[in-house]
C-alpha cells in the first residue's frame, strides 16, 4: 500500500473542524483564506498520497470559498500546479485573466503563484487533486497563465487520460508498494505535461515563444519515454520531431542543461531510483545501467560518481542498509 494520511472531521471537536481543515489545506496545497456557511459543524474528509515530489489527494467537503491573495502568495508560495478532478459538485474559479465555471468531470487547473477565488457548490463537493512542483514542468509565467483556469473536460481526450488515472489510483492503493510512489508520480507528471502541451497547442494564434515551449515539453516527454534507448541522441530526437538538430539545441537554451546533459541527468535520476529501491535489490547494477541507456558499466560508474559523489555500488549499499 502507498504511504498515505487520512483525515475525517469527526476526529476533531465540532468547533475546531473548520480551522483544522484550513490548516490541512495549507499544508497540502498552499495557505488560503476560507469562508463557509457551515463553520459551526464543518464536515470534511481527506486522503493524501505521498508520491515522492508529487502529491495526490482526494477530498469531500461542504461548500467553501477558497481565496489565495497576493499577501498569502508573498508569505508562502510552494511553486506548484494544482490539477483537480471534480467528481461531485460545481463552482467557479476567478483570476485576473479569466473566470471559469466547472462541473462534475471537469479538470480544474490552478497555480499557487496566482491570486484567485474559487467558489464551490453542492453538498458535499468531492474532488481528486494532483499537486506538481513547477520545477518538474517548467513554464514561463506568461505561458502558465494560458493553462490556469483553462476549461478541460475529463470525459474525453487528454483530460480523460489524467482523470481515469487519478480515479483508479485513489480508489485502491493496495496493489502498490511505497516504493511505487515516485514511479506513479513520474507517470502523473508526464500526463500533466502532455495535458499542458495539448492545451497550449489548441490555439492557432499562439505567439511563437508559446509554440516553442509546447514543443520543448513534448520533446522532454519523448526523452523520458525513451531513456532506455542507448541510441537516443540529439540527432534522433530532432528527426523524430521533424526539426533540425541546431533548432533542437536552440529550444534547450532556456533549460539549465544541454540536450545531452538533460538526457544524462534524467537517466541518472531513473537509475538512482532503481538502485535505492529495496524491491530491486537483486537486480545487478549493470542491468539497471543498461535499462536506463548506459550499456557500458564504466561510463555509468563515471557519470554516477560525477553526479552524486559516490559509486553506484556504495550508494546502493548505503541506501538499502538505511532501510533495515
Amino acid at each position: 500500500m502507498l504511504d498515505e494520511l487520512a483525515f475525517h472531521s469527526d476526529d476533531v471537536p465540532a468547533p475546531d473542524r473548520f480551522d483544522y481543515w484550513a490548516e490541512l489545506l495549507g499544508r497540502t496545497h498552499a495557505p488560503m483564506e476560507l469562508r463557509s456557511d457551515y463553520v459551526d459543524d464543518f464536515q470534511a474528509s481527506q486522503r493524501v498520497l505521498d508520491l515522492g515530489a508529487v502529491t495526490v489527494w482526494s477530498a469531500a467537503f461542504q461548500p467553501l470559498v477558497f481565496r489565495r491573495t497576493p499577501k498569502l502568495i508573498r508569505q508562502s508560495d510552494p511553486e506548484a500546479y494544482h490539477l483537480s478532478l471534480v467528481v461531485r459538485g460545481s463552482g467557479a474559479g476567478v483570476w485576473r485573466h479569466r473566470e471559469t465555471q466547472y462541473k462534475p468531470y471537469d479538470v480544474f487547473i490552478n497555480s499557487s503563484s496566482l491570486p484567485n477565488d474559487v467558489h464551490s457548490a453542492g453538498t458535499p463537493v468531492q474532488t481528486v487533486a494532483l499537486e506538481i512542483p513547477k520545477a518538474l514542468v517548467p513554464l514561463p509565467r506568461d505561458v502558465a497563465r494560458r493553462i490556469v483556469g483553462a476549461p478541460v473536460s475529463a470525459r474525453d481526450g487528454m483530460g480523460a487520460l489524467l482523470g481515469r488515472f487519478l480515479t483508479q489510483l485513489i480508489q485502491d492503493t493496495t496493489p502498490y508498494q511505497p516504493a511505487d510512489g515516485p514511479r506513479l508520480g513520474t507517470v502523473l507528471t508526464d500526463l500533466a505535461a502532455a495535458l499542458f502541451a495539448h492545451l497550449l497547442e489548441a490555439g492557432n494564434c499562439l505567439p511563437p515563444e508559446t509554440h516553442r515551449r509546447t514543443l520543448t515539453l513534448r520533446i522532454q516527454a519523448f526523452i523520458r519515454d525513451n531513456l532506455h534507448d542507448p541510441h537516443l541522441t540529439p540527432a534522433t530526437i530532432a528527426a523524430a520531431h521533424h526539426i533540425s538538430t541546431s533548432y533542437l539545441h536552440r529550444l534547450f537554451q532556456d533549460e539549465d542543461a544541454t540536450v545531452a546533459a538533460w538526457i544524462r541527468r534524467r537517466r541518472l535520476e531513473a537509475a538512482r531510483r532503481d538502485l535505492t529501491d529495496p524491491a530491486l535489490h537483486t537486480i545487478p547494477i549493470h542491468a539497471i545501467a543498461t535499462r536506463w541507456g548506459f550499456p557500458r558499466a564504466t561510463d555509468f560508474s563515471r557519470a554516477y560518481r560525477t553526479a552524486y559523489g559516490t559509486t553506484p555500488t556504495d550508494h546502493r549499499h548505503q541506501a538499502l542498509h538505511s532501510h533495515e
